[in-house]
């Protein structure tokens, strides 16, 4: 089968499978009950984890296009309008799948949302509010970017920082992404992505330092 056959036939099966399950929504919504989600779904229901939903391999490591196209495919077989001539019962199941998509669109095009969920799924949380413990030399590194944000005095200076905070980002995200799908190490990725959340925030307070010196 082509690449193109084989994905008509999934695309073809996936909208068969939420008919029948706005059909069944309907009927249980008529004899007072309502279904929540497509329970029955092989490998695939609002309770299938992003990967799973996605049709994705559980990595960081991934296509930002075939994350795109697969968005895109399931959003408009899952759209609330292909299913009016069922009901507003039918439409209202196919809207809980529009949502479901979407957060686990927003998930797996990011990065560090991504290796964050990833983390999750293997029993690693973040705990980015309770779990602030750094290593040394990461807690030396913010010291020493604050100070010279609090100096930068041109945009020049503020663009050469900018510079230095990003090549921290990528090298922590290559760092992250190893972590997880070469050595499984999820809770020293976890704390990697801890630290990117720290990178993320101190790359906002360059913009808003940069909006100052603007002023």
């Amino acid at each position: 089968m082509s690449g193109t056959a084989a994905v008509a036939e999934r695309v073809s099966a996936f909208e068969r499978t939420l008919l029948l399950c706005c059909q069944t929504a309907i009927a249980l919504r008529a004899g007072g009950f309502f279904l929540d989600f497509c329970f029955w779904r092989p490998r695939m229901n609002l309770q299938s984890d992003d990967f799973e939903l996605f049709g994705l391999p559980t990595t960081w490591a991934q296509d930002r296009s075939a994350i795109d196209a697969r968005w895109k495919e399931l959003q408009r077989e899952a759209h609330p309008d292909k299913f009016a001539a069922q009901g507003a019962a039918a439409q209202r199941v196919a809207m809980q799948w529009s949502v479901r998509i979407n957060e686990a669109y927003q998930r797996l095009k990011d990065p560090m949302r991504r290796a964050a969920y990833l983390c999750e799924l293997h029993g690693a949380p973040i705990q980015a509010e309770s779990n602030t413990a750094m290593p040394g030399a990461f807690l030396v590194q913010q010291m020493e970017w604050r100070e010279a944000l609090e100096e930068a005095s041109s945009e020049s200076d503020l663009d050469a920082l900018h510079d230095e905070v990003e090549e921290a980002r990528r090298d922590s995200l290559i760092h992250c992404g190893q972590l997880i799908d070469e050595q499984q190490d999820y809770a020293a990725a976890a704390q990697q992505v801890r630290a990117l959340m720290f990178i993320a925030r101190f790359a906002d307070d360059i913009e808003r330092r940069r909006e100052q010196l603007g002023q």
